[in-house]
């Protein structure tokens, strides 16, 4: 796998966590469940940054446990999570989005299979259209 592309998802993964320690109820975490929820998710990203061998099912495990123990906060989950996970996770995510995330994944394996440069963000930004056309 790419050092881009893990690294990205790892900060992913990082800067979702800062962020949904700003919302309830995990801003005041007094409840046990919601700790332990917290804590999963820190397991979860040492897991990737070690690339443990079970650190994609730990994703989709706490993903999928994500929307459905707190539905209200779903929407600060990165889809691009969803799609570096896989598994039970896919179901979350449209088709026309997960045809954009194979296309991603396409420019990236052609250019490992070339042994060209390749930077996972700029990539995934002109993808996903989330840059300005020059």
């Amino acid at each position: 796998m790419g050092n881009s592309y893990l690294q990205f998802h790892i900060e992913l993964l990082k800067q979702t966590h800062n962020q949904l320690l700003t919302y309830p109820p995990f801003k005041d975490a007094e409840n046990s469940d919601d700790e332990a929820f917290l804590d999963a998710l820190v397991t979860v990203i040492t897991l990737t940054e070690n690339q443990e061998a079970d650190y994609l099912s730990h994703g989709q495990d706490l993903l999928t446990q994500w929307i459905r123990r707190y539905p209200d906060t779903a929407p600060l989950i990165p889809r691009d999570l969803f799609w570096f996970y896989g598994g039970d996770c896919l179901h979350f995510m449209p088709d026309e989005e997960i045809n954009l995330f194979q296309q991603l994944d396409e420019a990236r394996w052609e250019a490992e299979q070339t042994n060209e440069p390749y930077d996972y963000a700029p990539m995934r930004a002109r993808i996903l259209g989330l840059t300005a056309l020059h």
